[in-house]
């Protein structure tokens, strides 16, 4: 239960962009379309999971006086691995990601999970909270690339979605101001979402101590004495 909860933790409790607004530059910067969103999130969840691991097994044996620096080399060792096999099998991803790529190493969200996180619990939690951040992080980069390929293009992973709107795709949401416009629009959506479900537990919470008591049964008299 307790790994179930680390695992979900990261898609709305603590996701890192919509609730933690970590990781925000790569994502405002590669989402102008899903196919974008989908291999920076999942590079970034490859290292997240990687680096947590790692750190996990070695945390007694890093001195605490230079722990940072050390997880940043294991950081970006993974790092140096996923660019490698993207130069190999997705070069042209991998030129669309640009340098927010090797920028994975300073990635708020994966230094601050190494830190919170990994050095603190055993390996297979770490791993599974480096699941749970990783995909957060990817459904939230997705989202956003959802809404600005689809309404700057009127096409999702190159597939028309409206036949006939083309000439009047909202082309400012594939430049930067569109991206900002887009990650205020859904960090109110997603706010609103956290609003309503405290309220509904305020509410339960109130009924529940509102409920009167149910009466207690009558005594049961005790016999006479003969």
């Amino acid at each position: 239960m307790k790994l179930t909860a680390e695992l979900t933790r990261g898609f709305f409790r603590e996701n890192p962009v919509f609730v933690l607004l970590l990781g925000l530059c790569p994502t405002l910067a590669v989402t102008t379309g899903l196919k974008n969103a989908l291999g920076m999130g999942l590079a970034a969840t490859f290292v997240l999971i990687a680096s947590n691991l790692m750190i996990s097994i070695f945390k007694k044996l890093i001195p605490k006086e230079i722990r940072i620096p050390v997880y940043i080399i294991i950081i970006a060792a993974f790092v140096t691995v996923v660019k490698l096999l993207m130069a190999a099998y997705m070069p042209v991803l991998k030129e669309a990601l640009g340098i927010f790529l090797p920028l994975i190493v300073v990635n708020c969200i994966i230094l601050g999970r190494a830190e919170a996180f990994a050095s603190k619990n055993a390996p297979l939690a770490s791993m599974v909270d480096g699941l749970g951040m990783g995909l957060g992080f990817t459904l939230a980069l997705s989202l956003i690339g959802i809404v600005r390929e689809v309404l700057g293009s009127w096409q999702l992973l190159g597939i028309p979605v409206a036949d006939g709107l083309e000439p009047y795709a909202l082309s400012v949401f594939i430049i930067a101001p569109g991206g900002f416009l887009t990650l205020g629009l859904l960090l109110a959506l997603f706010n609103h979402l956290a609003n309503c479900k405290a309220e509904k537990a305020k509410l339960a919470e109130k009924a529940a101590k509102a409920k009167p008591a149910e009466p207690a049964a009558p005594a049961t008299p005790a016999p006479a004495a003969e």
